[in-house]
């Protein structure tokens, strides 16, 4: 049951959104959505949040941080939805990431077939690129995956499709 016309509670907001009221009270905590108290301290969110909460997880798809999300929800009004033009005007900052994303995914598959350096996929390939584990010191992760280039191994270049058969 709505607690009024213009406002949810928590647990409507909950239902209406997928998110639990721990996450809604957490995006409350760092300033993604607001809500007005009632006399008894019970939250009520202006049904605005919706579209908020909505943004959030747009946002995160896109790969963007609660943070970054948070910053472009600055720059949309709060008490009402956006019109067409402040929409875009925040979507079109989304494009470069989701090219740049784009572009990070077709290098990893571009990758997939040799050694990505500490993560290898080859021990025999990864024996010629990495002996002694040298990508470490370039730091965490999979660091030939990850753009570092790979050096040369020893003798000549590296046989695509190498096989462990061990």
């Amino acid at each position: 049951m709505t607690a009024n016309r213009g406002h949810l509670a928590i647990g409507e907001l909950a239902a209406r959104s997928g998110l639990a009221p721990s996450a809604l009270r957490y995006y409350e905590e760092i300033g993604l959505i607001s809500s007005e108290r009632t006399a008894g301290g019970q939250r009520r969110f202006p049904r605005a949040m919706l579209r908020r909460v909505a943004f959030v997880r747009a946002a995160q798809q896109v790969g963007l941080s609660l943070e970054e999300a948070g910053e472009a929800l600055a720059r949309l009004p709060q008490d009402r939805a956006p019109s067409a033009t402040e929409w875009n005007r925040v979507a079109r900052t989304w494009e470069r990431r989701i090219d740049e994303q784009i572009a990070g995914l077709q290098r990893l598959r571009g990758r997939l077939g040799g050694c990505i350096g500490c993560g290898c996929l080859s021990l025999r390939t990864c024996g010629l690129y990495n002996v002694d584990d040298h990508a470490a010191q370039r730091g965490a992760g999979a660091r030939y995956l990850l753009g570092d280039s790979a050096p040369q191994p020893p003798g000549g270049t590296p046989r695509d499709g190498a096989r462990d058969e061990e």
